[in-house]
Order: structure tokens, then C-alpha cells, then sequence
């Protein structure tokens, strides 16, 4: 039974503890901390079956009985955590991003080497059913060589201001998820970016800096193109879709809903809406992706996302942004750390 840690108790956190306790087989959550862990929260834990809680999170980092740690904290701590972490010689899961700041990604890497912890990135919509179903029609053949991608990813209301202000912006904060989407289902790098954006959704958006709607195209190593579209506000719901076309024919996923049920009537024909936002549309992943990383613990085995894995969106959205701003293609080959 492998004995996890899990640093921040937010909403990720929770997520986390909830779906451990519940859906991971050979794990129990022992620990878990928060710097501003509360009452409330103790009497969470506790309901759970977690036995150990803390305001601090080096009361996990020295306990010998843990083997593993989530990293679930702020965006803005995540590095520093996992450096800590790995010089404890804990295995590491790390939400995304690993950093905003690609020489603390750096730091990150170059504590792992020589190290025998593993350490993966939390890119949950990997574990996604839909988009492991594009991802393994694309590898046996199925579509032939992939020519175009397309993704649409558009959240069901914009996030506050006070929030987009500390964000990192839509390109780190949103489409992140995107640029790894794009990687995963290809299995090829980007080596060119454009970005077009704009405050559509909430003109205060533009006046703290950021956008909230975006269409970026890319060019990948495979020669392929592919297409991402962004908003932070989609009326009907959460709405994420993929579609890998190729030269054998092609592949597309739609959304999740609540049932598949068609109403045809004389007034028209009627579906349910998408699921409303990523905890309704990915629980199910955050179970799988601490499942695999359990594994990889248990077995020795590689983890599925890697630092590797963390670094590339974090460059990809890098260029974006410097697209975004400079009016022209940027080359990943610009964007060094």
C-alpha cells in the first residue's frame, strides 16, 4: 500500500484525496497539508480517513512513512515544493503547471537527475476516454499520417478578475491543457506557433492584460498543422472536442453528457447539453492519472507524463503569448531557458 501525501488542501486537493480514497487501488492517502488548513477542513480529512493533518507542509516531506506526495498547492509554489520533495526522496505527482517560469522548470530538472524519484506532471485530460480513443486510433494506423488537428476547448463562464490577474494568463492558464493535447494525440512536437486573441468575453480582461478568446495554429515536427480554439465563455456549457484528421480518413470525439437521450418532436429535435465544467467532465481522469502514477511507483515503472511533458505546453504557450504580442510566427527555438 503506497502511503501519499497531499500538499494543498484547495479545491485540486480535494479532488485528489476524494477520488484516492475512493477509486485508487494499492494507495491511501496518510497526510495531507495545508498552510491555511482549518476546522472545516480538519473535520474533512478526518471524514475521509485521513489520519494525519497539517498546516505545514514539511511535516510530510519528513515523514519516513510517506512515499509519495501531490502537489496541489499554488501555481507559484509548485517548483519549490517539488524540489524539496525530491531532495526527500518522495516520488512526486505535480499539478500543472510545474512552473510559469521556465528556469524554475529547469531547477526542477536538473534536481531530478541522478535521482530515483519519479515524478509526474498532472495533465489529467490524457486519462480522459475520449481522447485516449483519438490517441490509440491515431498510433495503430487507423487515420495514417496525421495532416490536421483540431481542438476546441471552451469553459462554460470566464474566471474572475482577481483570479485572472494572478493566472499567468489563458495561454498558462487554460489552453496549457491544449498545447499538451496537441503533443499527446500526435506524438509529435510544435515548432511554430500563431496566436490571435481578444477580449470578447469580458473587455476588463483586456484592461488587466489577457485575453479570453483565442485561436492559435501550429506547425509540428510531423509537418502536420493543428488548430486550437479558445473561450472562456461557452452559453451551453463546457465544450471539449477533438478531431485528428489523416490520410487514411480521421478520428473526432464530441462532449460528454449527461445521457445521450434525443428528444424528436414536432417542435424540433433536442439533446442534453455538455457537462458543465471539468469536474462534472473529468472526474473519472483524476482517478486514472494517480492510478498509473501509483503504478509506475509500485512497478518501477516510467511515468506517463514526465518533467519533459511539463516543460513543452509551458514553452508552446511561451511562444503564444510572444505571437500574441509581436504579430508573427514564433519558433519554439525562440523560447529558451
Amino acid at each position: 500500500m503506497l502511503n501519499i501525501g497531499i500538499i494543498g488542501a484547495g479545491r485540486i486537493g480535494k479532488v485528489h484525496a476524494q477520488s484516492i480514497t475512493f477509486h485508487v487501488k494499492n494507495a491511501q492517502v496518510a497526510a495531507i497539508a495545508d498552510p491555511f488548513m482549518n476546522d472545516e477542513t480538519k473535520a474533512w480529512a478526518e471524514g475521509l480517513g485521513i489520519p494525519k493533518v497539517s498546516s505545514d507542509y514539511h511535516d510530510i516531506l519528513n515523514d519516513p512513512a510517506i512515499d509519495a506526495v501531490l502537489i496541489c498547492s499554488s501555481t507559484n509554489t509548485h517548483a519549490d515544493i517539488a524540489i524539496e520533495a525530491i531532495h526527500a526522496g518522495k516520488n512526486v505527482f505535480c499539478e500543472k503547471p510545474v512552473s510559469q517560469d521556465l528556469s524554475k522548470i529547469k531547477e526542477v530538472m536538473e534536481a531530478l537527475k541522478g535521482s530515483n524519484v519519479k515524478f509526474q506532471v498532472g495533465f489529467n485530460r490524457r486519462f480522459d476516454h475520449n481522447f485516449r480513443a483519438v490517441k490509440q486510433n491515431v498510433a495503430d494506423g487507423n487515420i495514417g499520417d496525421v495532416h490536421i488537428v483540431k481542438i476546441t476547448s471552451r469553459d462554460p463562464d470566464a474566471p474572475s478578475l482577481d483570479y485572472v490577474k494572478v493566472s499567468g494568463g489563458m495561454f498558462l492558464d487554460m489552453t496549457i491543457h491544449d498545447f499538451d493535447m496537441v503533443r499527446y494525440l500526435t506524438g509529435s512536437e510544435v515548432t511554430e506557433v500563431s496566436a490571435y486573441g481578444a477580449a470578447l468575453v469580458n473587455p476588463q480582461i483586456a484592461e488587466v492584460g489577457d485575453i479570453d478568446t483565442a485561436v492559435i495554429t501550429m506547425k509540428l515536427a510531423n509537418g502536420a498543422i493543428a488548430v486550437i480554439d479558445n473561450s472562456r465563455r461557452a452559453a451551453y456549457g463546457y465544450d471539449q472536442r477533438a478531431e485528428v484528421f489523416g490520410s487514411k480518413g480521421q478520428v473526432a470525439v464530441s462532449n460528454d453528457t449527461s445521457s445521450t437521450a434525443v428528444v424528436s418532436t414536432e417542435n424540433g429535435v433536442t439533446a442534453e447539453k455538455p457537462l458543465y465544467f471539468f469536474l462534472e467532465r473529468y472526474m473519472e481522469s483524476f482517478s486514472r492519472e494517480v492510478s498509473e502514477f501509483v503504478d509506475a511507483v509500485s512497478n518501477n515503472t516510467a511515468v506517463p507524463v514526465d518533467i519533459n511533458d511539463g516543460l513543452q505546453p509551458v514553452l508552446i504557450a511561451k511562444a503564444a503569448k510572444k505571437s500574441l504580442d509581436e504579430h508573427r510566427p514564433v519558433k519554439l527555438e525562440e523560447i529558451t531557458f
